[in-house]
């Protein structure tokens, strides 16, 4: 990911609610400040691994060099599960993560990242910074001790990799893929067999048939530059699970508080930055992506509708009993789902059918 100034002209420019945020003066004695910074990703996720290095860069620039943050990959400070304990514990002030791998510690972290047939990145971040997203997430992570800031989303996923052809809602029974948490429970009541293999296992148990599919990596990039599946060619959309996955940035509540003002600013304008700057990289790269895994022998395929509305179902029933089990996973639930109502009622009327247009123009005079 290259690294931008944004000291240049007025300031910088964060584009949340079409809000530009300007970069604060710093007096001449301004404290200086040595941060770490464990990430849940590595340089096999590259744009959401570089993006706490862009981040970084940022925050630099703008406190002239007071203010530095070393990321550390996975591998390196904790393991992708552990970032919010480090955080918690104070060995690294910040973090970056998707918060829905913490759904054992609260389903209700989900929200923070995608959930089943929930917002789409632009949706996501109109709840975010101009509905409750933040407000109710930051409630959320108030009780471990973490301050939240939205810091990349990577757009809506692939549906996966799979061996066979999916023409109904009956090729999922019994499919062995490879899925843990949320979508392992989803899978198994739409009647699929959730495997939990580690990673370096799975290129053999696909071969050996011993898995019929496996979610992938997400977005065409990140299959692309992992490396498609050799015995899985069937690539499917939608990934009715994320519908745009969302990246945290946690900040230890008290290092947060021991932050001047001024790069408490800081902080907050360069993550609006480097969180529209993920999105627009993994859209530009996605699209030719995708052309390159089709053009290896990828074969595209929409999920039948029975899929879809077995998932639907099976996500529904998990709403509705979490909602009666957590009454923060139900404010959540209410918030974000009443936003998604009021976008797609909006969304389908201008935008789809400009975007429906331009699919089917452009698709008819390329074919």
């Amino acid at each position: 990911m290259q690294r931008r100034s944004f000291l240049k002209g007025a300031g910088l420019g964060a584009a949340a609610g079409g809000a530009a945020l300007a970069v604060p003066a710093l007096a001449a004695d301004a404290p200086s400040f040595k941060w770490r910074l464990a990430s849940a990703f590595t340089d096999r996720q590259n744009v959401l691994f570089e993006a706490a290095g862009v981040f970084a860069d940022y925050v630099s620039d703008a406190t002239d060099g007071r203010f530095v943050i070393r990321p550390a990959s996975a591998s390196e400070k904790a393991p992708a599960s552990g970032v919010l304990e480090a955080v918690q514990k104070g060995q690294a002030e910040m973090g970056h993560a998707v918060s829905s791998l913490y759904q054992g510690i609260s389903p209700a972290f989900c929200f923070d990242a995608a959930v089943p047939f929930g917002l789409t990145t632009r949706q996501m971040n109109a709840w975010m910074f101009e509905g409750d997203g933040l407000a109710l997430t930051r409630d959320l992570f108030k009780d471990h001790g973490i301050v939240n800031f939205p810091l990349g989303n990577t757009g809506a996923h692939m549906g996966g990799w799979y061996r066979n052809e999916i023409k109904s809602i009956e090729a999922f029974k019994g499919l062995k893929i490879q899925a843990t948490g949320l979508l392992g429970t989803l899978l198994a009541a739409m009647g699929a067999s959730p495997q939990s293999l580690a990673a370096a296992d799975v290129p053999a148990a696909l071969d050996a048939g011993k898995l019929d599919a496996v979610p992938g990596a997400g977005t065409p990039y990140d299959d692309d530059k992992q490396g498609a599946p050799k015995s899985a060619g069937f690539y499917y959309y939608p990934g009715w699970w994320a519908g745009g996955t969302q990246a945290s940035l946690y900040i230890g509540a008290k290092a947060w508080d021991s932050l001047p003002r001024p790069y408490q600013a800081v902080v907050k304008a360069a993550s609006c930055a480097v969180h529209l700057d993920v999105t627009a990289r993994y859209d530009a790269r996605n699209a030719v992506a995708l052309r390159r895994l089709v053009a290896g022998g990828a074969q595209l395929r929409a999920f039948p509708r029975s899929v879809l509305d077995a998932a639907w179902d099976a996500s529904s029933t998990w709403y509705a009993d979490m909602s009666g089990k957590d009454s923060k996973f139900k404010v959540l639930y209410d918030s974000c789902m009443a936003t998604r109502g009021d976008m797609v009622s909006w969304f389908k009327v201008a935008e789809g059918a400009y975007e429906q247009y331009l699919a089917s123009t452009l698709v008819f005079k390329q074919s």
